[in-house]
């Protein structure tokens, strides 16, 4: 007798046919397929068309030179590579020796020159008494002469007095011409001027400028603030006009060049918006740009050895152009970047009223230095006491 009252369990999936697994699975893999088709679909419909996106995108800045304008041995150099200067922030020193002993030459000139400009004003001054006494000489002599021609024609002097009297008044009036023409060769060297704007104080104190300026650019100085790189100047070396002796990159004004296929730049307009990732920080720092133009030419039109394709076997490159997206300085300020960082670039193409190419009357990107401004105002300063202290 059969004495068994447990319930039959439930058959285990492993026990459901496999002839109907086998039925199942295609189908369930065309399901996945098609819901990914959807996807893909409706996310190209919704954002996909709107986008042009690529890794060729490098950080691009500014790679200002520090030059030297004169010629010096250097005597110090006041930063090296990897510090921050702020601009005006003196960099290589030269050494200054001839250039005061020629500025302390113009000075004595200037000064000799402003004591003979003043005795120009005097003899002035003086020829100018001398036509007065000239004339009143003059009028002395022509009054002897009314005298005696009225004696003579009394019989109280002789004829040969009258004579010596019409001498004198003609020497008279010859002295008087040349006292006259003294007096203008005199005011010619001074007309309408004065001390400080006489021709020969103007040639000197112009000298005195050339060898202050001199003496002052013996200090080069950072022209913008930024990061020192690329020094190559080294104490007791001769240097010469022109010379790069180090760079400055400003690293608060950065931008970057993507490198768009030619067949991505149909729908890129000036003014759209751009998302970008720098592989330095990774997707978790976003920095927001915007597109400010297109370079003129593909990367090849302008390299060192433009292709030359004129030839039976020519093979189709696709090429890229530069196109620049300007960046948030304060996410730069939060985030710094460096020259040469890759980037990852996503361009918004969803308005595309704007124009792809920069047009006449577009916003012009410039830049400018203050650091030398006041070069020639200092150097005024020293003219003027100079002028002041020997007037």
């Amino acid at each position: 007798m059969n004495t068994d009252n447990s319930v039959p369990s439930a058959p285990s999936p492993s026990a459901v046919p496999a002839p109907a697994r086998s039925r199942l699975t295609p189908w369930l893999g065309m399901a996945v397929v098609l819901l990914a088709v959807i996807g893909v679909a409706l996310w190209w419909l919704i954002a996909g068309q709107y986008r042009e996106t690529t890794e060729d995108a490098f950080v691009d800045g500014n790679v200002v030179a520090v030059t030297a304008q004169v010629t010096g041995v250097v005597t110090a150099i006041g930063a090296d590579d990897t510090d921050y200067v702020s601009a005006g922030s003196p960099l290589v020193k030269l050494d200054d020796t001839d250039a005061r002993l020629a500025l302390s030459r113009a000075e004595a000139q200037l000064a000799r020159t402003v004591r003979q400009v003043r005795a120009q004003y005097a003899n002035v001054g003086q020829t100018r008494a001398n036509v007065q006494l000239r004339e009143i000489e003059l009028a002395k002599a022509r009054a002897d002469l009314a005298r005696r021609r009225e004696l003579v024609a009394g019989g109280a002097i002789s004829g040969e007095e009258v004579k010596h009297a019409e001498d004198a008044v003609r020497a008279a009036t010859a002295a008087l011409g040349v006292a006259t023409q003294q007096l203008a060769g005199s005011s010619a060297l001074i007309d309408r001027t004065s001390v400080a704007n006489n021709p020969d104080v103007l040639a000197a104190a112009s000298q005195v400028r050339d060898a202050w300026i001199a003496v002052y650019r013996t200090d080069v100085p950072a022209p913008v603030a930024g990061m020192v790189t690329k020094r190559n100047v080294q104490l007791g070396q001769k240097i010469n006009p022109g010379i790069a002796l180090m760079s400055v990159v400003p690293l608060d004004h950065l931008w970057v060049d993507a490198n768009f296929k030619e067949s991505q730049l149909r729908h890129i307009r000036i003014g759209q918006k751009v998302e970008l990732v720098a592989d330095v920080y990774g997707d978790g720092v976003v920095y927001t740009g915007t597109v400010v133009g297109q370079e003129a030419g593909t990367g090849s039109a302008f390299s060192l050895l433009p292709a030359q394709n004129a030839t039976g076997n020519w093979i189709k490159v696709v090429q890229r152009v530069p196109v620049r997206i300007a960046l948030d300085q304060q996410q730069v300020a939060r985030h710094p970047l460096q020259l040469g960082l890759s980037m990852k670039v996503r361009v918004a193409t969803r308005q595309r009223d704007g124009s792809r190419l920069v047009t006449p009357g577009s916003q012009e990107h410039g830049y400018r230095t203050d650091v030398f401004a006041n070069e020639l105002a200092k150097a005024d300063d020293v003219v003027d006491k100079i002028i002041a202290a020997n007037q």
